[in-house]
């Protein structure tokens, strides 16, 4: 008797192979070519052909599916997602999925922003190709229309529209039902620069956002160069590396999806031990090693974490005490250069610096002032001051407060636009109030953060700048010890424009007592590196 069951044919299997293909990225991405480097490396070529990704999904990969899927669906609006390099993440975020979720439906308009047109014109190349499948077509009865086909802006013939460009040229033209912004940072330098960083927030906020439809989707593909970039300045300032549901500042609910190289959470999102590393099947201990050499770049790149625990500039050490590993010196130990209220020098010349923030808004800077005083052996000491976020008449209050109180030889300002609309308040005020001092503002303009905090950093690495013990002195080094990648750096400012007095030998800057002039070099000129040199001598000498 002839059997009864069911037999498929081969058209049947390939039936149901593109229906769940249709239904599910996962499926997707297991019936069609994923286009990884192109053959041809022409940067000119309109007809990149790229070779097939042939490794398997591994766990994180389908993790990030998962959430592409609720994305699609409409159960995540807002999605960011944090992995190290190499990771594949901008292969199945922002080449496979933008196909998928077009031919899931008619007119679903995509846009794809990263940091170039360039790069955002490759990403269009090798989503482009996967609609050039045959594969496609059967899955989902549509493809590529003939009259939209170049490489970052393309449509298919069931309405739908891709469009790429560079997130600071600025995104125009139609509007999106999902938006994928893939690495909005190029690398370090960009993301060093506050310029570049207060541009790509402006474009995300007043060319991308506004793009959106009522109800579209937005994914953040990000490498965490710095904690004040783009994802840095959407999550809550209390966001500490978890993953999940975050509301954040602005007050939407954000998927966040952070996989660093090695897992450094008991609620690590893959489900891995604290120490366990990353995609084992593909990346081998060898793989990983290199990158552990340089703090910073293994904690924003590779962990997803652009603030380390340990200083990249400056040391914790250096005030705290203890021994330290330096890149080109090896282990260091260092004495603790922390002092209890009583403890400082009685007989100190005092000086102020600060740098100033305009508003007092929710996500402003803070306005910050400190208090110095200058031992006769060249030591600084911080002493007093203020870190607060508040308007310019509070913080002109404020200061007034520090010269009355501390009775300095000069305020050194920063002299920037900040302060100088505030200059007519504050002078008015100090007259009435009948307190005087050399205000002197220090233009620092011209060079990076970095660079004008060289001499601040010299001494520091002399251990020539003693701190406070409790919480302002533990907060003050903690933003020293995350520069430059910290969310805020007006601290540093703070030293480095007290520095900067000192090494440009200022007149307001009285020379320490009892001290020939000769040997001002080795408080005041050197830079870090002469520091560091230093370091090295016999203690009988150093400067």
């Amino acid at each position: 008797m002839p059997s009864l069951a069911f037999q498929p044919t081969a058209a049947d299997v390939r039936a149901a192979q593109c229906e769940l293909a249709r239904r599910n990225l996962a499926d997707f991405c297991g019936l069609i070519e994923i286009p990884g480097a192109p053959v041809d490396e022409d940067p000119d070529s309109d007809t990149l052909a790229f070779r097939p990704i042939e490794r398997p999904q591994a766990a994180h990969h389908q993790l990030l599916i998962d959430k592409l899927e609720a994305v699609e669906r409409g159960d995540l609006k807002r999605l960011m997602v944090f992995m190290p390099p190499g990771s594949a993440k901008s292969t199945y975020a922002s080449v496979v999925f933008p196909v998928w979720f077009m031919g899931r439906q008619k007119r679903r308009n995509v846009i794809v922003a990263t940091y170039a047109s360039d790069l955002a014109r490759k990403i269009g190349r090798r989503a482009r190709s996967i609609l050039k499948q045959p594969v496609f077509r059967e899955v989902f009865g549509t493809g590529l229309s003939p009259e939209s086909s170049a490489a970052d802006e393309w449509a298919l013939d069931n309405e739908n529209e891709f469009m790429g460009g560079g997130i600071l040229s600025g995104i125009t033209g139609n509007r999106a039902d999902l938006i994928v912004i893939d690495d909005p940072i190029k690398g370090r330098q960009e993301a060093d620069s506050e310029i570049i960083r207060e541009r790509t927030k402006a474009e995300y906020q007043d060319s991308i956002l506004t793009r959106l439809k009522p109800g579209g989707r937005v994914v953040l593909i990000q490498t965490r160069w710095h904690s004040a970039d783009l994802a840095g300045s959407i999550l809550p300032p209390e966001y500490d590396g978890e993953s999940g549901p975050i509301l954040c500042r602005d007050g939407q609910v954000w998927e966040v999806l952070r996989i660093p190289a090695e897992a450094d959470r008991p609620d690590d999102p893959l489900g891995r031990k604290i120490g366990q590393m990353l995609w084992t099947e593909w990346f081998t201990a060898d793989h990983w090693a290199p990158f552990r050499a340089v703090a910073r770049t293994w904690a924003a790149l590779f962990q997803q974490s652009p603030s380390p625990g340990e200083g990249t500039y400056f040391y914790k050490a250096w005030f705290d005490g203890g021994t330290v590993d330096i890149p080109g010196l090896g282990a260091k130990t260092y004495e603790r250069r922390r002092y209890r209220p009583g403890e400082q020098p009685k007989h100190l010349r005092k000086y102020i610096t600060s740098d100033h923030a305009p508003t007092d808004g929710a996500d402003s800077d803070p306005n910050v002032a400190r208090v110095w005083g200058m031992d006769p052996d060249g030591n600084l000491w911080l002493l007093d001051g203020f870190n607060a976020v508040q308007k310019m008449d509070k913080t002109a209050e404020a200061i007034i407060g520090l010269i009355k109180a501390h009775e300095p030889f000069a305020w050194f300002p920063e002299d920037d636009n900040n302060y100088k609309a505030a200059e007519p308040f504050i002078v008015q005020q100090m007259r009435a109030k009948n307190v005087r001092t050399r205000i002197e503002p220090i233009s620092p303009h011209g060079a990076s953060k970095a660079t004008k905090a060289q001499s601040f950093q010299g001494m520091c690495a002399l251990q020539m700048v003693w701190i406070p013990e409790g919480p302002m002195g533990d907060a003050v080094i903690e933003e020293y010890s995350r520069f430059p990648a910290g969310a805020h750096d007006e601290e540093v400012d703070c030293g480095a424009i007290i520095g900067l007095a000192i090494s440009l030998a200022h007149p307001a800057i009285v020379p320490p007592e009892d001290k020939p002039q000769g040997e001002a070099r080795g408080i005041s000129q050197m830079t870090f590196n002469e520091a560091l040199q230093t370091l090295n001598k016999p203690a009988s000498e150093r400067i």
